[in-house]
């Protein structure tokens, strides 16, 4: 099975030595994405629920370059820098997805690049 890399300029460019995604046939492994702004690599101003719905605008930006969409993600990855935001990040994940949702691990860390609060890796299935 081939490995492809997948890059987009609507999301950041990686920070380290990663991809942004790599599709395995009809799998696609989607890197850690954090509030950053792609054309600047900046954190984004705003708010915990501003920072989440860049990270997942970032997310959907390598989705679609992968040839899909946030509807055919199977699971998802979230790291939160402080788990009393649970209930906010749950708020505006409804604002991208619908049922039935993805499966999804919720992970209080003690730290993120840049100093972030919050970033979501992913699995896509395409078919």
């Amino acid at each position: 099975m081939s490995r492809d890399q997948v890059h987009t300029g609507r999301a950041p460019a990686a920070i380290g030595p990663y991809s942004q995604a790599m599709r395995c046939g009809n799998i696609v492994f989607l890197s850690g994405q954090i509030p950053l702004d792609p054309a600047t690599g900046d954190v984004v101003d705003g708010d915990f629920a501003a920072q989440v719905r860049r990270a997942f605008d970032n997310l959907k930006a390598v989705c679609e370059a992968s040839g899909g969409d946030l509807n055919r993600i199977a699971r998802l990855g979230l790291y939160l820098t402080d788990l009393s935001n649970f209930a906010e990040v749950n708020a505006v994940m409804t604002e991208y997805f619908t049922a039935p949702y993805p499966a999804r691990s919720t992970i209080e860390v003690t730290g993120l690049p840049k100093g972030v609060s919050f970033e979501v890796d992913a699995v896509l299935v395409l078919e």
